[in-house]
């Protein structure tokens, strides 16, 4: 039995459990995820780093060399994600690397449409959204702030290093400040830009390197780390508005849209969804994953795993 005939035989054997699916011809791949998302009484997005691949948001190549050509130079790395780690000397040329990181993952728009085409997928739906994405992507696309849990953080905050207190900040302003004064232009449009010419700093001016308005130690970003990661206010609100969206739907025909989640953090995305599709007989799990679109034996009869671009597949329902 190929692939797609085992996707067709699994509808099937859903469709033949749950009545109310009955009425929908028998597809596979992207049309069974589309037919039984249509009939579902709420949708919830799990999202992880590739989708944002998929995007267009990729760390290495010929987006990292745009952007950070002196930088690997002058450091020896070849990527963005080993630059984040780099033991730089000061926090001046710290804080010019992050600012121009920060800045084309966080301020600026992602090459590809993807965000935008899964938010017209959704829009009219009872939706929600968890991720581990920190990138605003989906913010950007129209997706209702409401309906988000970023459950690691946001590029576009900063919080005290040590942390004195469970407070985030703004980090917006400074960071344009920051890419600005290395020499970088912010178009209209957001994009970077540098003049003719240019010289690129790979430093910034003491004054712009940030320090708690609290305790003066000095910022870091609000990304789940180590055990010094501020959850605020705003973080337990979005925890408990996803907590009574699964409550509100219980028992309910639900769907569990799992995109570009890998096994770096499954414990939030991945083993929570497969454990709600197995104890909801109305559930349905759906994973989109380019080489890592999988599911347990135990949920197969209610499942489809598509192993593509993520993209492409949502471009196709």
């Amino acid at each position: 039995m190929t692939q797609s005939e085992r996707r067709t035989f699994l509808l099937q054997v859903l469709l033949k459990e749950h009545p109310e699916y009955q009425g929908l011809r028998i597809p596979a791949d992207a049309d069974t995820q589309r037919q039984v998302q249509n009939h579902a009484d709420a949708v919830v997005i799990g999202a992880g780093a590739g989708l944002s691949t998929s995007a267009g948001f990729v760390y290495s190549g010929e987006r990292f060399r745009e952007y950070f050509s002196d930088f690997a130079s002058k450091y020896g790395f070849t990527d963005m994600y080993s630059g984040g780690f780099y033991p730089y000397p000061t926090m001046e040329e710290y804080w010019a690397y992050w600012s121009r990181y920060i800045y084309i993952n966080r301020y600026q728009d992602a090459p590809k449409p993807v965000y935008d085409d899964l938010f017209a997928l959704v829009q009219d739906k009872d939706y929600f959204v968890l991720t581990t994405n920190v990138d605003h992507c989906f913010q950007k696309a129209g997706f209702d702030k409401k309906r988000l849990f970023y459950t690691q953080g946001d590029y576009g905050l900063f919080q005290c290093s040590e942390p004195c207190c469970q407070e985030t900040y703004d980090n917006d302003k400074l960071i344009r400040q920051m890419v600005e004064a290395q020499g970088y232009i912010i178009a209209p449009d957001g994009q970077l830009t540098v003049p003719e010419n240019p010289i690129l700093k790979t430093y910034i001016p003491s004054e712009l390197v940030p320090h708690c308005p609290h305790c003066g130690r000095p910022m870091s970003m609000n990304l789940r780390a180590d055990d010094t990661f501020v959850e605020d206010e705003g973080w337990h609100r979005a925890a408990e508005r996803y907590s009574e969206f699964l409550r509100r739907h219980e028992g309910q025909k639900f769907v569990f849209l799992e995109l570009g989640v890998g096994y770096n953090t499954p414990v939030i995305i991945k083993y929570p969804f497969w454990q709600m599709t197995a104890k909801n007989p109305n559930a349905f799990y759906a994973c989109i994953n380019q080489g890592q679109a999988v599911c347990p034996p135990e949920i197969e009869r209610q499942s489809v795993c598509i192993h593509a671009d993520i993209g492409a597949i949502i471009a196709q329902l």
